[in-house]
Parts: C-alpha cells; structure tokens; sequence
C-alpha cells in the first residue's frame, strides 16, 4: 500500500513555487503585465495619526521598516509576536515575518499567503484579489518557514490548526487599524492554507480566493492524478514525455546520471539528503510529466520535448529546466524542510503509477516523504486531517471561490463544493496551467467571478483613479 502522497507534488514545490530557485512563481504570474510604478519610502517621522504609527501601536507587531511602493500605496516589513502554540500561548513564542501594502484604512484588506516564506517575494508585488478591489494587503510568511521559525524548533506545532491560528490572531489584532471587509487568497499550498483557515475560523474574512489548491481527501488512492496524466494533452505530447523518461531511466541511464553529477558539482550542489545522483534522477523522470504540465502549456511546451536519441547536452539541458533540479540539492532542500513535513503529516503527496517503466526502477519508495526530511524528524501521518476539511468545505463552506487550470493536475483532485456551501463557487481556466488566475478564465466565468469578490468585499465599483 502506498504511503503519505498528495498531488502537489513535493519537488514541484520547492522548484517552481518556493524561494530560492529561478523558476515563475505563482505570485509573480499573476502580477500582470509590467512592474507597477514605485514611489519612495518615507523618510520623514509619522504623526502620531501616520499608519506607521497606528500599525506599531498594535500589541505584539513591529516595524522592521518601509520599503518602496507601488504609486498610492506604503509598503511596510512587519513582525508580529505569535505563540509557538495557541493551545499554550505562555510556552514560548517566535516573530512571524509580515509585508503590508497600505492604500488606505477605508479599502478591503487582503490576507495573503503564498504558503512558504516572504524572502524572494518582492515587497511591492499585489496579488490579484487586491488589484481587483485596489486594497490593502498583509503578505504572511507561513510559520516555520523563512526566519518565522521558533528555536528551538518543536516540529509538532507545525500543523494546520496552529498556522490557521496564525492568522486569526493576526486578523484580530489588525482589525482595529482596518475595518473594512477582510479577504484571504493563496496560490497552490498557499490556496490550501487559504481554505484551511477558513475551516477553523469560517467567520475571519468576508471571502476567500484559493487557486491552483488540491484536496487530497484519500492518501492512499492516486489513481485520480494517474487517469489525469494519461487524458491531459495530445496523445503525441504523452508519448514525447514517456520516451523521454523511457530513454533516462532506460538506455542513457548511465549518461544522464554521469551529467548529472559533473553539472552538480559544476554547480555546488550536493545531494546527501535524497541520496545521490542516481536516486535524484528517477526520482526527477518519475515525476516529469506531473512537473510538465503544472508549468508548460500544449501549446508552446509540446512542441520542445527532445527525442530520447537528442544530443546529450541538448537532452539534459531539457530535463534540467523542466525538472527544476536544483529543488534537489541539499542547499534547496534545508530551507523548506517545512513543507516536506507538512507533506509527511498531514497534506499528504502524490506517488505516480509508472507501469511504462517497468523493470527501470531502482529506488523503491522514492516518491515517498521520507526521501526529503532528515531522518531525525518524526514523521507519522494523521489521515483524517484532509477528510475533514473537505467536508466542511462541502457541508459548510460559504463565500469560497476556487480557480484552477485545465491543464493543470492539480485539479485532478479538486475542491468541490456541496449541498451545505453557500456562494462557493469552482471555476476552471481554459488550456491553463498551475499559473491560474481569474482573469484567465472565460469572459462569463471572469464576470461572476468578480463580481462575487467585489460583493463580498463590499466594492461595488473601482475607484477613480
């Protein structure tokens, strides 16, 4: 029987959407067009009614400093004192890292959360919800993540419950400086904890935009990803993936891990946490075609797939940027050791059928967690945690809006809603990827989509600019 496995694959994970790795990350597709224009930072003292003022009055919060911004905006590093665990708030507590955009106190507010840490996110950036209704936004640096990180480290407090108490308090505390409609937003991980937030604390904000997320509610059942990678794309674009992976762990085997190990040391990466060289390269051809088809669109992707008898130098060069191989490295892997143990005990992962490779399989279980967390972090997984937010979600959820990517496995297992949700809705982007956003979705589907978030938020028109 298979063990932890979720469809957000963990090597995707840290390779297109996390920190620390020259990949598009969900935040900066869904920017738009060019860089906003910036102003500079103040440098004059606040008054005593200046927002600097108001947001160090909060208890616990402190400004780090102010950054540029966007025209009409002041951008703000924040920190703000959390306990290490709510259920015990006198047993120890850590700063968690925070980005604020202030536009003005009476606009929305959006919570938003790319699921790891702030430090490769750019201060400026604004997610969509908040240019939709021109607002303010609190970015949060999960906990556990970046420099939000308790010492010592008591990996049990890493949970959702905990992180979703993350932000409430914050929400409680900031609600006294901006009273206005609060929404909460996330892409990929960042859309789940999104949605986990909303299960433990339904009533925080008036909203919630979660994209890209999986609902892994079966740990134990892949088939739903393995049915969704034999139908997405063309038959001939399929078929260009499997040879590919056919001709790495087949009969170039011995090339391509030979590269792989002069590129690595050419690059000062190690391998020590997977295992080698060899373990990285069935590892990285197992999970190809998942990786291909969150990033790569039919269109301009397919047509790029090397055939197994290329240049060696060519079909590396094509499998390394696909595959994100740095993501591997022991130098990628120790900042976000975090999301591999959220994998591992709760959210679960993805171990792909490959019966196309039979017999080329050396590394029994190497999909699985374990492959990722040092050995000397418990890992024991708690299978009724995903189940539970799924049924809230169906029996309870209201105000919820979900976007995914039609090409995108992610939606494999989707949230769907039920019976119990109230103005929840689940839209899906035409010949889109994991990059989806609301405006990448039909022109009615787009409409209602906004028009929903404007309601909820209390926005019924933009502003004049």
């Amino acid at each position: 029987m298979k063990n932890t496995r979720h469809l957000l694959l963990p090597l995707l994970l840290t390779g297109l959407l996390a920190p620390g790795v020259a990949a598009p990350s969900v935040a900066a597709a869904r920017t738009g067009g060019a860089p906003p224009a910036m102003s500079p930072a103040a440098v004059s003292r606040p008054a005593a009614d200046d927002i600097r003022a108001r947001i160090a009055a909060v208890p616990g919060m402190r400004v780090v400093k102010e950054n540029p911004a966007p025209a009409g905006y002041r951008s703000f590093a924040l920190a703000y004192r959390q306990p290490v665990d709510h259920r015990h708030p006198g047993k120890g507590s850590f700063e968690q890292r925070l980005s604020l955009l202030h536009r003005s106190t009476a606009r929305p507010m959006v919570l938003h959360t790319n699921g790891y840490d702030l430090t490769y996110q750019d201060p400026s950036f604004r997610a969509e919800p908040t240019r939709i209704l021109e607002g303010n936004q609190l970015g949060v640096e999960q906990r556990y993540f970046g420099t939000s990180r308790p010492r010592p480290t008591d990996w049990s407090k890493l949970d959702i419950r905990q992180a979703a108490s993350d932000h409430h308090r914050l929400i409680r505390a900031l609600k006294a400086v901006y009273r206005a409609a609060w929404i909460s937003t996330g892409g990929s991980k960042g859309g789940m904890a999104t949605v986990y937030h909303r299960r433990f604390y339904p009533h925080d904000v008036a909203g919630s935009v979660a994209y890209s997320a999986p609902n892994n509610t079966d740990d134990r059942d892949d088939t739903a990803e393995d049915r969704f990678l034999r139908r997405v794309g063309s038959p001939a674009c399929r078929s260009a993936l499997t040879a590919v992976q056919r001709a790495m762990l087949g009969a170039r085997r011995a090339e391509m891990t030979g590269r792989l190990t002069r590129w690595a040391a050419g690059q000062g990466y190690t391998f020590r946490t997977i295992g080698g060289a060899d373990r990285v390269l069935e590892l990285t051809a197992l999970q190809l075609p998942m990786v291909f088809w969150m990033q790569k669109e039919e269109a301009d992707g397919c047509g790029g797939i090397p055939r197994p008898s290329a240049d060696g130098d060519a079909l590396f060069a094509w499998f390394e940027g696909v595959t994100r191989l740095p993501a591997c490295s022991d130098r990628h892997l120790a900042p976000v050791t975090a999301s591999y143990y959220q994998l591992g005990t709760q959210l679960g992962f993805v171990s792909l059928a490959a019966p196309h490779l039979a017999g080329m399989l050396r590394h029994p279980g190497i999909q699985e967690m374990r492959t990722y967390v040092p050995r000397g972090i418990p890992l024991r997984f708690q299978p009724d945690a995903m189940p539970d937010i799924d049924r809230w979600v169906r029996h309870h959820g209201s105000e919820l809006l979900f976007v995914y990517g039609e090409n995108d496995p992610a939606r494999a297992e989707p949230f769907r809603t039920g019976r119990g949700s109230r103005d929840a809705h689940v839209y899906l982007a035409p010949h889109t990827n994991h990059l989806a956003s609301i405006d990448k979705l039909a022109p009615r589907d787009r409409a209602r989509a906004t028009a929903a978030l404007r309601r909820w938020a209390a926005v019924d028109r933009p502003t004049a600019s």
